[in-house]
């Protein structure tokens, strides 16, 4: 089984090309993941050449920039080849054929990172008591009698 998933940061914004006979997006972009545990000298993150194909290109496109923490699912793939500078040399590289993409922040968590001014969410109408776990609705009691499905 070949699986991946990524969370992480793109290190530069995508770049996107058209091609193949169907002209289908080709995104291709680099994800910075940090370390779990760090080491004194030792790099905080590593980072992952990643490419989107199709819907999930024009996805990538679309929505993502530098920056943007996001979540990949896909396949590592090895793309080996001769060295141009040093024929017979084999160059070993590695790389991210993503399937899903899916944002691993808010959008207002994004825009903070970013310097953006995080718009404000507008005052609710009605009062929160404050011992409110939870974001349901308070039922009055009485009221299943008005329901029609009680």
């Amino acid at each position: 089984m070949n699986k991946i998933i990524l969370m992480g940061r793109l290190t530069r914004d995508p770049e996107v090309r058209y091609g193949g006979a169907q002209n289908m997006a080709i995104a291709r972009f680099s994800l910075a993941v940090d370390r779990r545990f760090k080491r004194d000298g030792q790099p905080e993150a590593d980072f992952f050449n990643c490419v989107a194909f199709g819907k999930t290109g024009e996805f990538v496109e679309k929505y993502l920039h530098k920056g943007t923490k996001v979540l990949v699912e896909g396949e590592m793939r090895n793309n080996n080849y001769e060295s141009k500078k040093h024929p017979g040399e084999t160059v070993y590289s590695f790389e991210v054929n993503v399937n899903q993409v899916e944002f691993a922040e808010s959008k207002a968590a994004s825009q903070a990172n970013a310097g953006a001014p995080v718009p404000q969410a507008p005052q609710q109408q009605a009062e929160k008591p404050e011992d409110a776990a939870d974001s349901f609705m308070n039922i009055p009691e009485g009221i299943d009698q008005d329901l029609p499905f009680a």
